[in-house]
């Protein structure tokens, strides 16, 4: 393997939003970056990471570390969601449709980077309120977090899902 080839991970990493950021001190201004990753292995476990350093693969680097510490499982329901739902975080709000068979990801971008890493096939998204990328990656991942199945309805309720 050659020196500075980076080896095969078994996820899918995905870069939704890169940003300069800069500090004014005595002497001038200090740039830094914060990368926002999103990490999935395309089977419904999905994560979200912000990292900040003085240079890009380093904040890219951090930032996957970060999801990978706080990877979730989405439920399922074959290619789509179980149910619609909208998921809020400070003023981003996502609304989250299940789809039929063939339909894609119809999502803006940084829901996009989410849905593909969870392998999320069929789903229409909308943003409603915050365009803002971390506003917008965490009110999707609250809301993917407060799916249900309909067994786990059933089984909470304590009745078979036939009767539901």
């Amino acid at each position: 393997m050659p020196r500075f080839e980076k080896p095969q991970s078994e996820y899918i990493e995905k870069l939704v939003y890169l940003n300069r950021v800069s500090k004014t001190v005595k002497g001038g201004r200090v740039m830094k970056f914060s990368a926002l990753m999103v990490i999935g292995d395309g089977k419904g476990n999905v994560g979200y990471g912000l990292g900040k350093a003085a240079e890009v693969p380093e904040a890219i680097r951090k930032g996957l570390e970060d999801a990978k510490k706080h990877m979730i499982h989405v439920a399922t329901m074959g290619t789509t969601i179980p149910h619609e739902v909208i998921g809020e975080f400070s003023a981003g709000r996502v609304l989250l449709k299940p789809a039929p068979e063939g339909t894609g990801v119809i999502a803006g971008g940084a829901v996009r980077a989410v849905m593909e890493a969870a392998g999320i096939q069929n789903i229409r998204t909308k943003c409603l309120r915050s365009r803002n990328p971390q506003n917008v990656v965490a009110a999707t991942f609250q809301g993917l977090q407060s799916l249900r199945t309909p067994e786990t309805v059933a089984a909470t309720r304590g009745k078979s899902v036939d009767e539901l």
